[in-house]
């Protein structure tokens, strides 16, 4: 069996990571074509070292220039290149078989979008590429023939839930509808006038998965549950009221579907995303991805709750966006990137967060998208808004 050549975009973050980590356990199977990288230089070195990929793409020729003299010095032939350009090339390559879809953010949306529109097996896990382009995103994967698999733990466990033929239309297969679940993450039992002084800190401490700071603060702020909404209404053809988010604080059960007939399906798993990489690699094979067998017993119990409003406005403000459609979840998502950052930095507290989004979007009143030069107008005016809230404030 001939390998399948795969390009890691965002191969440093912590999908990047878990992806090679299943590759190197099927080096039969799949062979590394591209690594890219934006800032960890010495993460993505490593990487080369281990994996021999034909290229690795860093921000710029500040980053290139060195990373490729130490990589010749060790004797590897990987050609290091620069730049956004770059990025779409690596994962359009006509000998690519496979792209990891894992550039946190509106950054990640122009190679993801190369990848469909060049018929790739693409393994999303940047949400945000489909929130922000979801029908001109979906449009592409039609166009192309890409196969779109999703790699959120959520929606991966949809996707395996789900009949063959969803794309039918969810009554068509009858299904009633989709149970999207949360942890709730590390302030779901805060008392909410604490939730005012919680650090990066506090809220980058996931209490079951090992992510970035970007989603680790989302997922704090159920934003990163609000952006799943939007992406499970796009990838599944449903509408947000056949999306229910229930807070389950094990991560045990990643998600399901409710069909008609009262049958409810669950996947079930360790929280470890190698499991939906590996399961979205192999499709519709099954390959081992180094994750434990899950122990029920000592699991012990599964909990389920609604989701506070008053906790989590972040959730809300999403189905928001998505009703409004157009442009709205451009600008949701860029106002979003804008306050999280604005928090790492210390320069705003948590619930500073939604506060900034509603102020953008009451800003920019959604337009009707027709093509991606809109959506990244959006994006860039959403930002400018943001900013300028935080001018204010400053």
């Amino acid at each position: 069996m001939s390998r399948a050549w795969i390009t890691v975009l965002g191969a440093t973050g912590s999908i990047g990571v878990s992806t090679l980590d299943v590759v190197a356990r099927h080096a039969d199977r799949y062979a590394v074509f591209a690594l890219t990288g934006h800032s960890q230089m010495a993460v993505l070195e490593a990487q080369c070292r281990q994996h021999d990929p034909l290229f690795a793409v860093v921000a710029d020729a500040a980053q290139a220039e060195p990373l490729q003299q130490r990589l010749q010095a060790t004797g590897l032939q990987t050609r290091v290149l620069h730049g956004v350009e770059a990025l779409a090339e690596v994962a359009a390559d006509q000998r690519v078989d496979v792209v990891m879809a894992a550039i946190v953010g509106a950054a990640g949306l122009s190679p993801t979008l190369a990848a469909v529109r060049a018929g790739k097996r693409v393994l999303l896990a940047n949400k945000e590429a489909l929130v922000m382009s979801g029908a001109l995103f979906m449009q592409a994967v039609r166009n192309s023939g890409a196969q779109l698999l999703p790699i959120d733990s959520e929606h991966n466990a949809i996707f395996q839930c789900m009949p063959r033929n969803y794309a039918n239309g969810l009554g068509q297969v009858g299904v009633r509808r989709i149970l999207l679940t949360a942890s709730g993450g590390p302030f779901r039992d805060f008392a909410l006038e604490d939730l005012a002084g919680v650090t990066p800190a506090q809220a980058c401490a996931h209490p079951n998965w090992s992510m970035g700071q970007k989603i680790s603060v989302d997922s704090a702020s159920m934003m990163n549950k609000g952006l799943e909404l939007i992406e499970a209404c796009w990838l599944f053809d449903a509408r947000p009221e056949q999306v229910e988010v229930v807070v389950h604080p094990q991560s045990v059960v990643h998600s399901l579907v409710d069909y008609v007939d009262g049958s409810v399906l669950a996947q079930l798993g360790n929280p470890d995303m190698r499991t939906p990489i590996a399961h979205a690699l192999a499709w519709p094979e099954r390959i081992d991805s180094g994750v434990s067998a899950l122990d029920l017993l000592s699991t012990a119990r599964l909990d389920f709750q609604a989701p506070d409003p008053q906790r989590f406005p972040c959730l809300w403000l999403a189905r928001q966006a998505f009703d409004a459609g157009g442009t709205a979840c451009a600008v949701l998502n860029a106002a979003n990137e804008v306050a999280v950052q604005a928090f790492l930095d210390g320069r705003i507290g948590f619930t500073d967060i939604p506060v900034i989004i509603e102020y953008t979007l009451n800003c920019l009143p959604p337009v009707q998208v027709e093509e991606l030069a809109q959506v990244m107008l959006a994006d860039r005016q959403a930002r400018e808004h943001a900013h300028r809230w935080l001018a204010n404030r400053a």
